[in-house]
């Protein structure tokens, strides 16, 4: 029986080491394997590529557009579930994970990560998460996609303020809510922590006013911070649009043609030749016979290649969103007939990032990347 077992592990291993470089060459031909079954949005056709399915695109496209308005995955989920609107299961009950992973899939964007996961034991089924591992492939435009790449990176920039709404001196993470548009947007020059909306009953006055959480809970250094109005909050606001809007002629040009001057035009090129080296090295990688030892070196060359590609990427990204948040202030601007005489919480969670609350006066952060005081 023992050596029957160890047979039966040696053939396991050989059987599971074939399927391994069938699936590596495979995913180098950009070759996307999806079970649409479970995967909202989409269907196969008869050659079996995925194409979308619009009456679930719609779907998809509503998780995106509230999730930017403000809604959490917990209030997306809730909304969907009134609504009666099934998951990509097919159930009628959502769960928070399930907007998330539909707010982080790249394939709705129409690209595809592969090898996410891997097979550790082929006849056991057994997978487990790729952490470096084996090879994972990047394939752009294998398909068509439901969310543009723009809305995509949105999200994804969104995703990550609100999990790190505090960057203070406490080390205790803030629930992101998405009642307010200021909520999570407003900081403490103190401590760094974000402010909170409270109503308060000072002597029999009632009010709303905002708060930094540190000195509310009392879980940090005491914060000497001032407690806002918040009214003068929303006056704050429609100030700094209306000086943006006074001075759109001179400031927003200027730092676009800032942006472009920082866009490399051989960021392409230098993507274009990382991706022919990455894949003279994987070809190498196939032609190893060694599959107990596949190559480590060159593995390691591999993924330090495909950093250095995700690093330009990045960097290409950012600034082509930072462009792209600079002409969507400009088209705000000019459609703007007037300065803004009331305040608006569409407008807040269209065009600001930050307010930073001093002893004496406020500095707003626009998205576009553009700051603007405003004193008292």
């Amino acid at each position: 029986m023992t050596i029957m077992a160890s047979l039966a592990q040696q053939e396991s291993e050989s059987l599971s080491a074939n399927v391994r470089l069938g699936l590596q060459f495979r995913y180098q031909q950009g070759k996307v394997q999806v079970n649409h079954n479970w995967f909202l949005g989409y269907t196969k056709d008869e050659d079996g590529r995925l194409i979308i399915d619009q009456e679930q695109a719609e779907v998809v496209k509503r998780i995106y557009r509230e999730y930017l308005s403000g809604d959490g995955f917990l209030k997306i989920k809730r909304s969907l579930e009134a609504d009666g609107i099934l998951n990509g299961a097919g159930h009628k009950k959502w769960h928070e994970t399930n907007i998330k992973q539909i707010l982080t899939n790249e394939k709705y964007i129409g690209d595809a990560l592969l090898q996410k996961t891997y097979t550790v034991d082929i006849l056991e089924k057994k997978r487990e998460a790729n952490k470096g591992q084996v090879p994972k492939y990047y394939v752009e435009n294998s398909h068509e996609g439901i969310i543009p790449k723009d809305i995509f990176l949105k999200v994804q920039e969104e995703i990550t303020r609100r999990a790190n709404l505090t960057k203070g001196s406490t080390e205790r993470r803030r629930v992101y809510s998405g009642r307010y548009a200021l909520s999570g947007m407003v900081f403490c020059v103190h401590c760094g922590d974000i402010f909170r909306r409270i109503k308060w009953n000072n002597r029999g006055c009632k009010s709303t006013v905002w708060r930094c959480t540190s000195r509310v809970d009392k879980d940090g250094p005491d914060c000497p911070a001032r407690t806002v109005r918040e009214e003068l909050l929303h006056e704050v606001v429609v100030k700094a649009i209306n000086e943006a809007f006074r001075e759109k002629e001179n400031i927003l040009p200027l730092l676009r043609e800032n942006i472009e001057s920082s866009l490399t035009e051989d960021v392409t090129y230098q993507m274009a030749a990382l991706d022919e080296q990455i894949k003279v090295i994987q070809h190498e990688l196939l032609a190893t016979t060694d599959m107990k030892n596949p190559g480590d070196d060159l593995g390691m060359e591999v993924r330090r290649l495909r950093n250095e590609k995700q690093a330009l990427r990045a960097e290409e990204a950012s600034n082509q969103d930072l462009k792209l948040r600079v002409d969507e202030m400009m088209t705000f601007l000019d459609c703007l007939s007037s300065e803004l005489n009331e305040y608006d919480e569409q407008y807040t969670r269209t065009l600001i990032d930050k307010i930073t609350v001093y002893d004496d006066y406020f500095v707003v952060e626009f998205k576009s990347g553009i700051e603007i005081q405003i004193d008292e």
